[in-house]
C-alpha cells in the first residue's frame, strides 16, 4: 500500500503539501494540487484516516440511530442527514435500532467505540434519558430527531404532529365527515406527551373539538407495526357498529392496510370511508384514489439535524434548541365531501 511519503516524493512536494491537498484545509496553487492529486490517482494513495484521526482528534463520521429502517419516512430522513454531512466533509454511518432501547444502547456504544464527533438520535420509544445525557457529558453531542426524549436535555428536531393531526380533522369534518377514526402503531397515551403518536392523538382530538364533534375513544386504535397486525386491527375496525366513515392513519403501513381493508369488506373510498395518511410516498398519486396526506418535511429533519449537531460542536456550551418543522397537508380524492353531508347510514 502506497504511503504519503511515496506520494510526494513522485509528486516532487513535501508531505505538508500533500497533506493539505488531501485536507484542503490549507491553499495550494493549483499547479501543484493538479501534479500532487494526479499522483495520487496513479498509485491508488487512499489516507490513513485512523491515524489522522487519533493525531487530532476527530474522525469526521457522525452515526444516525434510526428505530425503523424499512419505514418509508426514514429512508428520506437518511438522504437530507447524509447530504448535509458530505456538505461538510463529513462521512454517515446509519444503524437501525427496530425501535429497541437495547439494540439502541448498543448502536450507540458501538459508535462511541468508533470515536465518532457525534451522534443523530431517532430515539426508541423507552429511551434512557440519563444514557443519552452521559453519552453527551462524556464529549460526544447528540441530537435527536423526530422523538424528544423528556429530561435528556439535548437538541432535537422534531416534526409538529398536533397541528399536523388537528388540520386534517378539521378538513375531514368541514367535507361533512362525522365518526373519524385515528389509527396509529405508537402508543396512544397523552401522558407521553413527547412522542409522535400521542401528538397526533391530542391534535385528532382537539381537531374534532374545534369542529363540535363528539369525542369517542372507540375509535382510538393503536395497532402493531408488522403489517398483519396493522391489517387485523384495520378489520376489527370496520366491523364496528356504527363503523368509521373516515379515518386518519399514522403510517404509511397502516394506510395501505386501510386501503385493503376497506375494499376486502366491499367498501369503496371515499364515498363510505375517506383516508388520509401520515407521510407522503411516492404512490400516494398513482393509486385510486389517490391519498391525502400529511407529508412530514423528512428530508429537513435530516439536513436540519446535521446543521444543528455541527453547531453543538462548535458551541458545546450552547443551551438546548429545540426546532419544530411544519407539516404540509397534500389534498386528494381520498378525502372527497360527502353528497350528503349529515346523512350517515351503517
Amino acid at each position: 500500500m502506497p504511503t504519503i511519503k511515496e506520494v510526494a516524493h513522485r509528486a516532487r512536494v513535501s508531505v505538508g503539501t500533500v497533506s493539505n491537498v488531501i485536507s484542503g484545509s490549507v491553499p495550494v496553487s493549483k499547479r501543484l494540487k493538479d501534479r500532487v492529486l494526479e499522483v495520487i490517482k496513479q498509485l491508488d494513495y487512499h489516507p490513513d484516516h485512523v491515524a489522522r484521526s487519533l493525531k487530532i482528534r476527530q474522525t469526521r463520521t457522525i452515526g444516525l440511530v434510526i428505530s425503523d429502517m424499512t419505514d418509508p419516512f426514514f429512508p428520506q430522513v437518511m438522504r437530507g442527514a447524509e447530504d448535509a454531512a458530505w456538505g461538510a466533509n463529513y462521512i454517515l454511518i446509519t444503524l437501525n435500532s427496530d425501535d429497541q432501547p437495547e439494540r439502541e444502547q448498543q448502536g450507540l456504544d458501538a459508535l462511541r467505540s468508533r470515536r465518532v464527533d457525534g451522534i443523530l438520535l431517532a430515539g426508541a420509544m423507552s429511551a434512557d434519558p440519563a444514557r443519552i445525557r452521559a453519552i453527551q457529558s462524556s464529549g460526544t453531542p447528540i441530537v435527536c430527531l423526530d422523538r424528544e426524549i423528556a429530561g435528556a436535555g439535548v437538541d432535537c428536531v422534531v416534526v409538529n404532529n398536533f397541528h399536523g393531526a388537528q388540520q386534517c380533522t378539521l378538513h375531514l369534518a368541514g367535507n361533512g365527515h362525522r365518526q373519524i377514526a385515528f389509527l396509529d402503531s405508537g402508543v396512544l397515551d397523552s401522558d407521553l406527551a413527547l412522542s409522535p403518536a400521542s401528538e397526533r392523538l391530542a391534535g385528532y382530538r382537539q381537531g374534532l373539538q374545534d369542529a363540535g364533534l363528539a369525542h369517542d375513544q372507540s375509535l382510538e386504535i393503536t395497532a402493531g407495526s408488522r403489517p398483519e397486525d396493522a391489517l387485523y386491527a384495520v378489520r376489527k375496525l370496520l366491523a364496528t357498529c356504527p363503523r368509521p366513515f373516515a379515518a386518519i392513519a399514522g403510517s404509511i403501513r397502516l394506510g395501505v392496510a386501510l386501503l385493503r381493508g376497506i375494499r376486502e369488506t366491499g367498501l369503496r373510498c371515499p364515498q363510505d370511508v375517506a383516508l388520509a395518511i401520515f407521510d407522503d410516498p411516492v404512490f400516494s398519486e398513482a393509486v385510486d384514489p389517490p391519498l391525502t396526506a400529511i407529508a412530514q418535511p423528512a428530508y429537513e429533519l435530516g439536513r436540519k439535524g446535521v446543521e444543528l449537531l455541527l453547531r453543538r460542536m462548535q458551541e458545546p456550551q450552547c443551551p438546548p434548541t429545540k426546532l419544530v418543522l411544519e407539516t404540509t397537508l397534500r389534498i386528494r380524492e381520498s378525502t372527497a365531501a360527502l353528497l350528503a353531508p349529515v346523512a350517515h347510514a351503517v
